[in-house]
């Protein structure tokens, strides 16, 4: 079996497909240069032939080529009728500029017959004619076998004759691909292994996630002799996405053992994520395997205690090893070890029967008692204990907000937020207008610190969430706010908790840019401290 994957990354064409997500070309170039970085080896950049966007995509990089990472550009298999030297979308992919091509075609006599209306000869004409051209412009292939697993299923022999087709043409790999998403695991397997009694050409594998099957699927097929897996980051992609390459790494690397990435790169994996979650402007998944916050968060009391003794009785791996972190979650399941835990990490010296220990879980007691939730909202956490200690000194001083909700005539609701502050003994007077009062406020408030704290403005809220409190009181009821904010390396989550939605929500914001500034004033290479203006 193969020790070594390369590792295929469709996130810019695939992943773009995400409802939700538009990249942007240069978007698409920060990714692309970040995944390089990163240790990908082949980044499919899009269809030069589909778009000017994609087109420019590719211009970019004839004059700032990638450092190691070879780009792919994507395409199909000729027009019926059209000669491959004719054909508008082969063309396109050999004026890219890129070494390498991936093209594909119809494996099964269904979309041959329904789709394309050709016959099945005509097909394989299609798929010889298209490898062997771009292989005399200079380019290596990669054939991509579309809705291979439903093909063989339908048609064995046809499908079948289609690989060979690929293979005598020269095509460097064949992917096979689960266009659909609707093969189970233990088809891919045998599938796979017929495959390999017919064609000698190395294999790689293309799956996607409509059955929740995807990762298991190219795990298994990689066990059965593939050496390439395609999938995205985060698993981005149409319908139910694609095959997720951080957990596929994590995988090969960490489980199954295969060298695909170095061992020096494997801990920028949860940064990596964050990274493009960030770009596509995509709530991080709290439960995404390995990177995701919650991954390897622990709340019950039980659970705790065992993981403080040996992390190994409720963890599979050290979360490290993908650059994630440990985190023992605050709530009243969990005592006065998850806060001393959390202490420890933040680097705060908390003994644990020390007045200041006492101190602090009193304090969230309180607050909790009160509605706070601190289990998930770290940063309000870690902003709360260093007040508690004294060890926390403020970025700013509020001096008054004003919301102001409008509406007049039929026109929709306009929001208007109004704020002054202080920043060392420096007043700013702002407003801002909002699609809604809370982002009036964000809008408002970073607007008047930008000046002072440019950091501000590489920040964003990803999620709002509230919550009431006591149903009963009607509209009269205390609500929580969480608010959840991403810059380019890290993902936080502040609360805020009032009978006022507002003065809840503005907590929780404050919270949110404190902890901003808190954190850049403390790692090198960023800045917490104001500016002058």
């Amino acid at each position: 079996m193969n020790n070594f994957i390369f590792l295929y990354d469709t996130t810019l064409r695939d992943g773009s497909q995400t409802e939700g997500i538009s990249y942007s070309v240069f978007d698409k170039v920060r990714i692309a240069r970040k995944l390089d970085e990163f240790g990908i080896h082949y980044i499919e950049g899009g269809y030069p032939g589909s778009n000017p966007k994609d087109k420019a995509f590719f211009d970019e990089f004839k004059k700032h080529p990638l450092k190691t990472a070879k780009l792919v550009a994507f395409g199909s298999t000729r027009k019926a009728g059209v000669l491959p030297q004719d054909d508008p979308g082969l063309n396109a992919l050999v004026e890219s500029g890129v070494k390498v091509a991936t093209i594909f075609g119809k494996s099964w006599d269904l979309h041959v017959k329904d789709v394309l209306k050709v016959t099945l000869d005509e097909n394989l004409s299609m798929i010889r004619d298209s490898i062997k051209y771009l292989i005399s412009q200079g380019l290596e292939v990669i054939y991509d076998a579309e809705h291979f697993f439903d093909a063989f299923k339908a048609n064995q022999d046809y499908a079948l004759s289609t690989l060979k087709a690929a293979q005598e043409s020269g095509a460097k790999l064949i992917c096979l691909c689960d266009t659909n998403g609707g093969t189970v695991t233990s088809e891919v397997a045998g599938i796979i292994k017929k495959v390999r009694e017919s064609v000698s050409v190395k294999l790689g594998i293309h799956t996607h996630n409509d059955c929740g099957l995807a990762v298991a699927n190219s795990i298994v097929a990689v066990e059965a002799g593939c050496v390439q897996v395609q999938g995205t980051i985060n698993g981005y992609g149409e319908r139910c996405g694609n095959a997720d390459l951080v957990a596929m790494i994590s995988i090969l690397k960490l489980k199954l053992k295969k060298d695909c990435i170095s061992d020096e790169r494997l801990p920028e994996m949860t940064e990596v994520s964050r990274f493009v979650s960030e770009i596509s402007n995509m709530k991080q998944v709290d439960n995404q395997p390995f990177v995701g916050m919650s991954a390897f968060a622990h709340k019950a009391g039980v659970h705790i205690n065992a993981v403080l003794k040996n992390p190994q009785s409720y963890e599979h791996i050290d979360p490290a090893l993908v650059g994630n972190t440990r985190r023992m979650l605050i709530s009243e399941l969990a005592g006065k070890s998850p806060v001393l835990m959390m202490a420890k990490d933040l680097n705060l010296e908390l003994k644990k029967d020390s007045p200041d220990a006492k101190k602090v879980v009193k304090t969230i007691q309180d607050l909790e008692h009160e509605g706070y939730q601190f289990e998930a909202a770290e940063a309000s956490f870690e902003l709360l204990v260093k007040k508690v200690l004294k060890q926390y000194k403020k970025f700013f001083e509020l001096e008054g907000f004003r919301v102001i909700v409008e509406k007049r005539g039929k026109s929709k609701l306009c929001s208007e937020a109004t704020i002054r502050l202080t920043v060392g003994g420096v007043h700013e007077h702002t407003s801002s207008e909002g699609d809604g009062p809370v982002n009036a406020l964000d809008s408002a408030l970073r607007k008047a610190l930008k000046g002072f704290y440019p950091a501000v403005s590489k920040m964003r809220l990803s999620d709002f969430k509230v919550r009431v409190l006591d149903a009963k009181e009607g509209t009269a009821a205390k609500v929580r706010v969480l608010i959840q904010s991403q810059d380019e390396h890290d993902s936080w989550t502040t609360v805020g908790v009032s009978e006022n939605i507002i003065e809840a929500s503005w907590q929780a914001l404050v919270d949110s840019i404190e902890y901003k500034l808190m954190k850049d004033a403390s790692s090198p290479g960023r800045t917490g401290l104001p500016h002058t203006k």
